[in-house]
């Protein structure tokens, strides 16, 4: 086989550009996976849920979970037939006026948190306090009811996380980052029997307990799930304390996408504590993040990875792409700076920052090979050629079936090297 970057002397008859091999990124890729000392966590994105498909209104099929921009949609259409209407018109039309196109019911319901800060009890350009808590309310009251889903069957790619976060022995904690509201992850655990600490303590009402999170002395078995942009059980009371519930109460309020929040020690605010387990993840002496479904269209988690990559040679992320590159483009910026970022999209690859497509030479040998790469995808997903290998592991489907495959075999890291 022709070493990364080149081609075979029939291909480059054909096509003399340089190219990535895509199979010996899955030969990496499982072997970073394998058991051992390494330190795995996984960024899982809002592009997750999309893998799993269900029946729809007039038997369409649908994702469980809508990405950020369906449930924009979603959201802004319900506001559009409520008493908040003539509000919610006027906030968007200022997100858009700020220079944001296409808003997000983040870029909204920050807007919305940021004026009321400003007027207080008062009013602010036509708005008043109140205005702007109900408006603040019925958002997350939307977001909560579009993702409160339960899981359709018992083998989705989160069980299979699940379980093979179960199935494997490491010495440190498999971490889970995600900036989704839903319970998916949640769901999949309980159900596989997989212990997980998310930073609260409690059962009738959990507390978030900062010093336990500093501290990680639980038993390696426990999963860590870290929420970063909140959660739709996340309450704050009245008396400014986060608990988490699945219950409703009067006067307190939804905690989705936080980082508006203000208390005596920013240190303190539960999306800062969040990233700060990003932050100590990345710091470890040996570690591996893979991301799944997330765009990088948060600058402040995207900052934290590009400081952890910068601060420790040892820390790596592989980033996997449901579309092409050019639809990442603070992806592709990201991996051009940083050596032990690979970005791994439909279309090519960013490997040591060098940037090129993959390789079109088919290539067997390896079961996982062909869940890893093929020639043929949906429509839609890449421009790229017919001819040209494409990656599949951008699709959180794709991923939890390397997953399984590699409960299936165990001795992966032998396997994958006698098939070089």
């Amino acid at each position: 086989m022709p070493k990364e970057g080149m081609q075979s002397a029939d291909a480059a008859q054909t096509s003399p550009i340089a190219v990535h091999c895509p199979y010996r990124r899955t030969t990496d890729l499982l072997q970073r996976l394998a058991p051992g000392k390494m330190r795995v966590g996984f960024i899982i994105g809002a592009g997750c849920p999309l893998s799993i498909q269900v029946p729809g209104a007039g038997g369409a099929i649908r994702p469980l979970i809508p990405e950020i921009m369906g449930l924009t949609k979603q959201v802004k259409d319900s506001l559009n037939t409520g008493d908040l209407k003539t509000a919610a018109s006027a906030i968007w039309e200022r997100v858009v006026a700020r220079g944001i196109a296409n808003p997000t019911v983040e870029d909204v319901l920050g807007h919305v948190r940021t004026l009321k800060s400003l007027c207080g009890n008062g009013t602010i350009d036509g708005f008043s306090g109140a205005q702007l808590d109900n408006l603040d309310g019925a958002i997350c009251v939307h977001v909560r009811g579009i993702a409160s889903q339960p899981l359709p069957t018992s083998d989705t790619p989160y069980h299979v996380l699940a379980s093979w976060i179960q199935a494997i022995a490491r010495e440190r904690p498999v971490e889970i980052f995600t900036t989704n509201y839903d319970l998916l992850l949640e769901q999949a655990l309980e159900q596989q029997r997989v212990p997980y600490f998310d930073g609260f303590i409690g059962a009738d009402t959990a507390f978030l307990d900062l010093e336990s999170m500093t501290e990680d002395d639980l038993p390696s078995r426990w999963a860590r799930v870290w929420k970063i942009h909140g959660s739709i059980n996340w309450w704050m009371t009245p008396q400014k304390r986060l608990r988490r519930s699945r219950d409703i109460r009067e006067g307190e309020q939804l905690l989705i996408y936080p980082s508006h929040l203000k208390y005596d020690e920013s240190r303190q605010m539960p999306y800062y504590a969040m990233l700060d387990r990003l932050r100590a993840f990345l710091r470890a002496d040996q570690c591996v993040l893979l991301v799944c479904g997330y765009s990088f269209s948060d600058e402040h988690i995207n900052a934290y990875i590009g400081q952890g990559l910068s601060g420790n040679p040892n820390a790596s992320c592989l980033a996997m792409i449901f579309n092409d590159r050019v639809n990442v483009p603070k992806a592709v910026e990201l991996a051009k700076r940083h050596a032990n970022l690979t970005l791994l999209a439909a279309d090519g690859g960013i490997v040591g920052t060098v940037d090129r497509p993959w390789d079109s030479a088919s290539k067997e040998g390896n079961p996982a090979f062909s869940i890893a790469v093929s020639k043929e995808v949906a429509a839609g997903r890449t421009l790229a050629p017919a001819t040209q290998c494409k990656w599949l592991l951008g699709d959180f489907a794709g991923l939890g079936k390397l997953l399984a495959h590699q409960l299936s075999t165990r001795d992966i890291e032998q396997e994958a090297a006698d098939a070089l």
